[in-house]
């Protein structure tokens, strides 16, 4: 495998670098120190600055949602809960009037990116998520009581076109 080659796999192995490499606020001398690749670091740092200039610099997802909170969400495990569930997840459902967990729903024009995005900066807020899903028009993240006020500010940052 060539040094480019190790080079993009390792980056596809750690988002955050991926992220920071589309961003154009990486030090590539720093992040190649990082890399466990054989070879020059400096090699390593011209192979992460190429990989940077022929990554997209459009925006990972264009969303445009209106969000909304459903507070007393709990885990049901009954047949037919997914019916009323607002987020089914295998054979676990979060419906209404179980709990004391909050439900944060977006719904609009949404994808997969849109749901990474949320998840990336829900975790940098320090908001502990228990449960989410996304399809191409419905987003739904499930979080502590108290952590829903943070939460619906997070994902209207994240959904609001």
């Amino acid at each position: 495998m060539s040094l480019a080659a190790a080079t993009r796999d390792a980056v596809r192995e750690r988002p955050f670098l991926y992220d920071a490499l589309r961003a154009g606020i990486v030090n590539y001398t720093a992040a190649a120190r990082t890399l466990d690749i054989d070879g020059e670091e400096e090699a390593v740092a011209t192979a992460l600055r190429r990989f940077a200039e022929e990554l997209p610099t459009d925006p990972p997802h264009d969303s445009d949602a209106r969000v909304s909170m459903q507070s007393g969400l709990g885990r049901v495990e009954s047949p037919g809960a997914e019916s009323t569930a607002v987020l089914t997840v295998g054979d676990a459902a979060f419906a209404e009037g179980a709990g004391s967990l909050t439900g944060i729903v977006a719904t609009g024009d949404l994808s997969a990116a849109a749901l990474a995005e949320v998840l990336g900066r829900l975790r940098a807020t320090d908001v502990s998520v228990e449960a989410a899903g996304v399809t191409d028009d419905v987003l739904v993240v499930v979080v502590s009581r108290r952590a829903g006020p943070d939460a619906v500010r997070v994902v209207e940052a994240t959904v609001q076109g």
